[in-house]
């Protein structure tokens, strides 16, 4: 019993026990996108709670774009459509205070060419594609692997227009 919950204790304290509040955690950006990848609920579930807590400056746009992503891994058609919406909201609103910012314009892409056609979110992809080649030299190295990583599944971004 002793050895129990001093395994639960450890396991909780290092944040790593099945349920852990993701609040010991604090926001990696290359997690982050790893989780926009993975296509797993929980996953996305837990960077959301670290999200909520985070205090990074693109916070909104973090969880718009996870929100959308949870969107395609739920099964009722009504839960899907009111995450998804609440998601764009959140991106969009970050994109309106900050149009400039090629990180929110990649995030916006990434969903945009994925994104079911019913949803009607799909009317920039050109756009936010020139906006991400354009300022790719310039993004953190970070950013750019998470470009790098996405781009075989990209219809817009194209590497040799990325690398030149």
């Amino acid at each position: 019993m002793k050895r129990s919950l001093i395994i639960a204790c450890i396991s909780i304290l290092s944040g790593t026990a099945i349920g852990a509040a993701p609040a010991f955690q604090s926001f990696d950006k290359a997690r982050f996108y790893s989780v926009m990848a993975s296509g797993k609920i929980g996953a996305v579930d837990s960077e959301l709670s670290i999200v909520a807590v985070a205090t990074v400056a693109e916070k909104e746009a973090y969880e718009g774009a996870l929100l959308m992503r949870k969107a395609g891994l739920l099964s009722g058609p009504r839960e899907k459509l009111v995450t998804f919406r609440s998601g764009a909201v959140k991106l969009e609103r970050s994109l309106a205070r900050d149009s400039a910012n090629a990180e929110y314009h990649f995030l916006r892409l990434m969903i945009q060419e994925h994104a079911p056609a019913i949803v009607h979110y799909n009317k920039d992809k050109e756009r936010d594609s020139r906006v991400v080649i354009r300022a790719f030299p310039r993004l953190p190295p970070v950013l750019q692997n998470a470009i790098r990583d996405y781009w075989p599944y990209s219809r817009t971004l194209q590497e040799t227009k990325l690398n030149g």
